[in-house]
């Protein structure tokens, strides 16, 4: 816990002003150390026009790159920043280290101190309309589920996360805490796999980011495998 206090000590001291930072929460996080790093920072700041303050001073584009997000921003004012930073590591033409990783910084309550979560490959896309989803794509129902199953490759499934936490995935909405459930049927209809899109709403905060993702994270499996395209509407 003294390492998440020292951390907030930093935010304030980097902006030469007190600015308190309060990161994400997660459980059980995968990774807990990351070496060779540089941080980025982005305040929830209501004196700003979209209520953000970036801080990118200290980045070094050979180190990783811990970008720690206050948990109160909604995606809509997080994920520009975010961009941001991923464009300006992925177009770097000098001291390009390919090994070199992104991770957003959480409080690991299970431990008391720092856990991380890579989003490296992850693409955001924005300004999508979500109407136009179900409308592209064939949503498989659990009729045409079992006539596939086993005959083709598997199926894309399009997984919407509202504001309120509930997922749609084709005319179902689910509540949060349902999804794994929900996973087992579809795989036990399609033996051979499903593949997740994810679509989240601009309004989530990024807290329950963090956290839909680190559930996603659970139930990635042999069965089932995420979309590097994360989607914003």
């Amino acid at each position: 816990m003294r390492f998440i206090y020292f951390l907030l000590i930093v935010c304030c001291f980097s902006c030469n002003n007190e600015r308190v930072l309060l990161l994400p929460e997660i459980e059980n996080a995968k990774v807990t150390e990351v070496l060779d790093v540089s941080p980025a920072y982005i305040f929830y700041d209501e004196t700003q026009p979209d209520s953000t303050l970036l801080n990118r001073k200290n980045l070094i584009i050979t180190t990783n790159w811990l970008v720690n997000v206050d948990k109160r921003l909604t995606l809509k004012q997080a994920i520009p920043h975010i961009k941001f930073l991923q464009d300006k590591k992925r177009n770097a033409e000098m001291h390009k280290n390919e090994d070199a990783k992104n991770y957003f910084s959480c409080n690991d309550t299970s431990i008391g101190n720092l856990g991380f979560l890579d989003f490296t490959d992850i693409y955001y896309k924005e300004e999508l309309k979500i109407d136009s989803v179900y409308n592209e794509r064939n949503i498989p129902t659990k009729e045409n589920l079992m006539n596939m199953a086993g005959f083709h490759a598997r199926n894309t499934i399009p997984i919407i996360i509202k504001e309120d936490l509930k997922f749609q995935i084709g005319n179902e909405n689910l509540n949060f805490e349902h999804l794994d459930n929900k996973m087992k049927t579809l795989t036990d209809i399609n033996f051979i796999g499903i593949h997740l899109e994810l679509y989240f709403s601009r309004n989530l905060t990024f807290q329950d980011y963090i956290t839909i993702k680190r559930k996603i994270n659970f139930i990635d499996t042999d069965l089932i495998s995420v979309d590097f395209n994360e989607y914003i509407f």
